[in-house]
C-alpha cells in the first residue's frame, strides 16, 4: 500500500476541521483527552483520574450510577468515581463518559428532552438486546454507546438549521425515501444529513472506529449486507440491534416514530436470524428493561 502523502493528510485535517466548525460540531471534552492519556501509560493512574472527574459533580455521580446499573451486572457496587472507573475498566469508561458528555454539550432545550429519553431507551434495549438474539457477535457495551450516539447528528442539525425540525419530521414519515436522502433534499444549501454530522463528531470524541461507521451508515439498508465493503461485522449487527431496539421502543411507548422499521426490518431480521414471530416476545421482555431507564 503507497504512503499516504504528509501535506495531503494535513489537507484531509484542515477540512475536517473546518467542517466541524462550519456545523457547529461540539468540541472534544477535554476530560475523553485525559483519558486517553492515561490508557496509553504502563499503569494507569485511576485516583488522579477520578479526582479530575470528581472536579464535575454530576459527571462523577452518573459515572458511579453507570457502573450500578444492572446492564453491566456486577456483584458488586461503586461507592467512589475510582471504584467506577476500575470496574469499568478506562475504555468503556471512556465512552460512558462520553455518552454522558453527549447532553451536557449541548444547551437545555425542551425541544430534545424527548429526544435524550429515547436515546437512553434505545441505549439500554441495544445492550439488551446483545445478550439475547447477538450474544458472541457484538459486545453489549458497544451497542449501548451507539444507542447514545446513533442520532448525535440531531440536536447540531436542529441547533444549525433553522428549518431542519420540519425536514426531521418529512424524513421520519416517508416510507420510502432513505431517511438522510430527504434531509440532503431538505437543505439543498448545505446537503448535509445527521448520520454524517453524527459520524463527524463520534470520530472527533474518539469513539471507536466500528461504532462511529455504524452511526455514518445506518439509515443505509445496504449497510445491512454481508457483502458492504469497509463495514465489519460488528458495526453492521450494531445497525440491526439499533433499528430492532427502536422498533420495540416504538411498540410499547408510541416515541422514536419513525418508517424505518418499514424499509429496514426484513433486513435487519435477516442479520439477525430472527423471525418476525419472535418480536412480540421480545416487546414482552423489553418492557422490564425500559423501567430501569429514567
Amino acid at each position: 500500500m503507497a504512503a499516504h502523502d504528509p501535506q495531503e493528510i494535513l489537507s484531509l485535517d484542515s477540512i475536517l476541521e473546518q467542517t466541524l466548525k462550519d456545523i457547529g460540531i461540539p468540541p472534544r471534552p477535554e476530560i475523553l483527552e485525559r483519558i486517553a492519556a492515561e490508557m496509553v501509560k504502563d499503569a494507569p493512574n485511576f485516583r488522579h483520574l477520578g479526582h479530575l472527574i470528581e472536579a464535575d459533580v454530576s459527571l462523577a455521580a452518573s459515572l458511579i450510577k453507570t457502573a450500578n446499573s444492572p446492564f453491566f451486572g456486577f456483584r458488586g457496587r461503586a461507592h467512589s468515581t475510582q471504584e467506577a472507573l476500575t470496574m469499568l475498566g478506562l475504555d468503556v469508561a471512556s465512552r460512558a463518559i462520553a455518552g454522558i458528555s453527549l447532553r451536557k454539550a449541548f444547551p437545555a432545550d425542551m425541544r430534545l428532552e424527548r429526544f435524550w429519553h429515547s436515546s437512553a431507551q434505545i441505549a439500554a434495549l441495544s445492550g439488551w438486546l446483545v445478550q439475547v438474539v447477538a450474544k458472541g457477535k457484538l459486545r453489549a457495551d458497544d451497542a449501548h454507546t451507539f444507542g447514545l450516539f446513533r442520532d448525535c447528528g440531531i440536536p447540531v442539525m436542529l441547533r444549525r438549521f433553522p428549518t431542519y425540525q420540519q425536514v426531521l419530521s418529512r424524513a421520519n414519515d416517508d416510507p420510502a425515501m432513505p431517511f438522510t436522502q430527504v434531509e440532503q433534499y431538505g437543505l439543498p444549501d448545505f446537503p448535509v444529513d445527521h448520520a454524517l454530522v453524527g459520524y463527524l463528531l463520534a470520530q472527533n470524541w474518539w469513539l471507536p472506529d466500528e461504532i462511529s461507521l455504524a452511526i455514518r451508515h445506518h439509515h443505509e439498508r445496504s449497510a445491512l449486507s454481508v457483502a458492504t465493503p469497509g463495514l465489519s461485522a460488528s458495526s453492521r449487527y450494531m445497525i440491526a440491534i439499533g433499528q430492532l431496539a427502536e422498533r420495540l421502543l416504538q411498540d410499547i411507548t408510541g416515541g422514536s416514530r419513525t418508517c424505518e422499521w418499514l424499509k429496514l426490518g426484513n433486513a435487519c431480521l435477516d442479520l439477525l436470524g430472527l423471525p418476525e414471530s419472535e418480536i412480540a416476545f421480545l416487546r414482552d421482555l423489553a418492557v422490564g428493561v425500559l423501567e430501569v431507564v429514567e
